[in-house]
Formats: structure tokens, C-alpha cells, sequence
């Protein structure tokens, strides 16, 4: 089933752990002041670090990353990140106050950590502002990871007042022709931060559930279609995790009497292409 938590102060605990609400992803929020450190643990897990704010030095086994971040807050210019690896211990050192996310999956193989530079992001536009549905992926985590990292994706999206996204409607929790399964958490930012959205879940044929989402929820998604909307004067930012149940590649199935929009909306056959 589909969860929504609201902001909350986590105290540097993990708000998602594989096994609760979703079985395969982990999400960790961590916030320390200059020179502090933290310990995570990666036991039976693959995960992906992410400086939302500040820098930090990471350490993973016998690899090192100096100077990881740096950006002002999420809207000022694409990550800076470390792919961790998996198993093991990685300790993140501040530089200076940060907050840094921390998305993962359950991963059983031996996968060796590496950086991912601005520069080495990749993004994709999706949508137009004519269509309502203007928002840009950045994935940080994505063809990138293929052969090093296991079933894990990680992306930044920014959606443009009033527009949604993860539209047309559309689905990942079947493996069948055309669609994989795959499970995912959506973490909201919202400029400004009293800015507010709509969070659509639904499987065929069951009644609708709407939530509002606000500066700092995280929505876990199992199962269904899973559209979101923004309100007008509110950008909108999402920390993106999927996991593959089967398969790291992600296949969408869109909603058949929506189906007709993946023709009139910009974009969506690029965004496609991007999660494979």
C-alpha cells in the first residue's frame, strides 16, 4: 500500500526502511553542523548520497570523495553526489552545515562506490507550460549506474508552478509486456516553502485517494497510478527513489483512456528513454 508521511524533524533516523510500507527502499534525511560525522551502516543495502545543502567529505571502505556538494539549497544547480556502493560502512564528515539525503535499496551484490559530478547529471525536459505539465528530471542515479549499481534510481525533478507530473497517469508495479515492477518514494520541496501540492493514488477500478502534500512529505509508493500536481506560484522539487522488484530498468505503463496524452505532452518518449 501507498503512505504519506508529513515533514517531520527525524533526528538524522531513517524515514523509509525496506520491509515497512515499501519492501525494498531506504530513505534517510541527515542534517550536521561544521566537522560532525555520521555513521551509516549498508548492510544488505546499495545507496546513493545526496547533499540537498552544504559540502561534505565521504568515505566508503577504501574510497574517498573530498568536497562533495556545495550548492546553496536544491534550487541553486544540479547535485553533486556519491553512489556508496554497497555494504559496508560509509562515514559522511562535514565541511560545513549541511543537510544530506540518503536513498537506497536492498542490494545482495558487491558494488564499488563512484562520484557523479554536476556535470555528469542527466536531464530531461518533460511537458510544456501549455499543457500544464512543464518539469525537468535530473537523473543522478540512472544509465549511469548500469553494470555498477544494482536496482536502485535516484533523480531530482523540478516542476513548474501549476504544473503536474508523473502524468499522463500512469503505473510501474507489474511485470508484464510494456511495464515493469518497480516501487518508489517521492520526497517534496516547495518554493516557496509554504507552497503546497495534490498527491494522486489509484489502482483500476478503487476509489481515488488525494493527499496535500507540503514543504518536507514524503509519499511511498507501492502499487498504482500515482499523478501530482503543484499549485499556481509554487515550484515544485521531488527526490525521486525507484526500486526494481526484478529488473533495474523502468517501463511505465500509462493509464489507457489517458494513453492519448503521451502524444500531446512534449517530452514523454525522451523521459522514457532516460529510465531504461
Amino acid at each position: 500500500m501507498s503512505f504519506h508521511i508529513s515533514a517531520h524533524d527525524n533526528q538524522n533516523r531513517a524515514i523509509a526502511v525496506p520491509g515497512k510500507h515499501l519492501s525494498l527502499i531506504y530513505f534517510n534525511l541527515i542534517r550536521l553542523e561544521p566537522g560532525a560525522r555520521y555513521l551509516l551502516d549498508q548492510t544488505g543495502l546499495e545507496t546513493h548520497i545526496v547533499p540537498m545543502h552544504g559540502m561534505i567529505d565521504i568515505h566508503a571502505g577504501d574510497h574517498s570523495f573530498h568536497r562533495v556538494g556545495g550548492r546553496d539549497s536544491v534550487w541553486a544547480g544540479r547535485a553533486d553526489s556519491v553512489y556508496a556502493g554497497s555494504g559496508g560502512e560509509v562515514v559522511i564528515e562535514a565541511i560545513s552545515a549541511c543537510e544530506v539525503a540518503i536513498a537506497g535499496a536492498v542490494c545482495e551484490e558487491t558494488y564499488l562506490p563512484f562520484r557523479v559530478t554536476p556535470d555528469e547529471v542527466d536531464p530531461v525536459v518533460v511537458g510544456s507550460s501549455d499543457t500544464h505539465s512543464k518539469r525537468e528530471i535530473f537523473h543522478l542515479l540512472g544509465q549511469n549506474g548500469e553494470g555498477r549499481s544494482g536496482r536502485l534510481l535516484v533523480s531530482e525533478l523540478y516542476c513548474e508552478p501549476g504544473c503536474w507530473s508523473g502524468y499522463p497517469p500512469h503505473k510501474h508495479d507489474t511485470d508484464r509486456d510494456g511495464e515493469t515492477d518497480h516501487e518508489e518514494l517521492y520526497h517534496y520541496r516547495f518554493q516557496p516553502e509554504t507552497g503546497f501540492g495534490g498527491q494522486f493514488l489509484y489502482r483500476e477500478g478503487e476509489a481515488r485517494k488525494v493527499v496535500m502534500t507540503e514543504h518536507g512529505d514524503t509519499v511511498l509508493v507501492a502499487e498504482g497510478y500515482h499523478p501530482t500536481v503543484t499549485s499556481p506560484g509554487h515550484a515544485e522539487y521531488i527526490f525521486t527513489i525507484l526500486a526494481g522488484r526484478t529488473t533495474r530498468g523502468l517501463l511505465q505503463h500509462f493509464e489507457e483512456r489517458h494513453a492519448h496524452l503521451k502524444d500531446e505532452i512534449p517530452g514523454i518518449k525522451d523521459m522514457q528513454a532516460k529510465f531504461r
